[in-house]
């Protein structure tokens, strides 16, 4: 029996997107799009959601009885929560520039983004282990740590991975790999071209650009580069299912 599993990120605390870092409730538009995403989200089977007050407030709105799971919470940015983005940067440009292009740097005191891709495949492991369908709304850097893992994509590509809020992502197992397909039973198009716009994170902590458009597919050139700083972009993925890859046995040290 194949055992799937349906990733919906909530909105808010995505560095890529929202400047504060950090747990926040949700604003009056966010509570309005997970209301909207009710009628159109075809979610079932059981369902967990990240501790954070924003996962617990979208899970509410979309009408999901979800147990929290701990293992699903945020990357823990340490001396920087409740900071924005452009604080953060004007503050400690190296320590932010660091934090944006090595894995295993934590400046901010708190977790990695190699720990928390270890953390998160650890928890996908036990999915697989699992049976039928579990649907888990939580953040956007977990649902980045979970494709990391899925997909067999070294860490230093986490930012390179556009999570819009209120997508889905469907991973489904075959046994010895993941399949994965994006977009799967989500928003309308017109509301979803709307929330899956690429933004530009800015370090002077100014709105970010339009990049175009956010159905087009990354270039695996520019998921394996470093951000270009000051201003980076982070393109939507490809609409369609994605084929694992075939890298080193544990990408996560890469």
């Amino acid at each position: 029996m194949s055992i799937h599993l349906t990733l919906l990120a909530a909105p808010g605390g995505d560095a890529t997107l929202d400047p504060l870092l950090g747990d926040a409730p949700l604003g009056e538009r966010d509570l309005r799009l997970a209301s909207a995403a009710r009628a159109v989200l075809s979610l079932h089977g059981q369902a967990v959601r990240a501790p954070s007050t924003r996962c617990s407030q979208t899970a509410d709105a979309i009408g999901l009885t979800a147990a929290p799971e701990p293992v699903l919470r945020d990357l823990d940015v340490g001396a920087w929560r409740g900071r924005t983005v452009g604080e953060v940067a004007a503050a400690d440009p190296d320590g932010f520039s660091a934090w944006l292009t090595d894995p295993d740097a934590a400046p901010h005191g708190g977790e990695s983004v190699r720990g928390l891709c270890r953390r998160s495949a650890d928890w996908l492991s036990s999915v697989a282990r699992g049976s039928g369908h579990t649907v888990a709304v939580t953040e956007a850097a977990v649902v980045r740590a979970v494709l990391i893992r899925a997909l067999a994509m070294p860490a230093r590509t986490f930012w390179h991975l556009s999570v819009p809020p209120l997508d889905t992502v469907l991973l489904t197992w075959r046994g010895s790999y993941w399949d994965v397909r994006f977009g799967h039973g989500s928003l309308p198009e017109a509301r979803r071209r709307l929330l899956s716009r690429p933004t530009a994170v800015r370090l002077d902590g100014g709105d970010g650009g339009d990049g175009g458009d956010g159905g087009k597919e990354c270039r695996q050139s520019d998921a394996c580069a470093a951000p270009s700083w000051p201003v980076a972009q982070f393109p939507a993925p490809p609409r369609g299912a994605v084929q694992p890859q075939r890298t080193s046995p544990d990408p996560l040290r890469a």
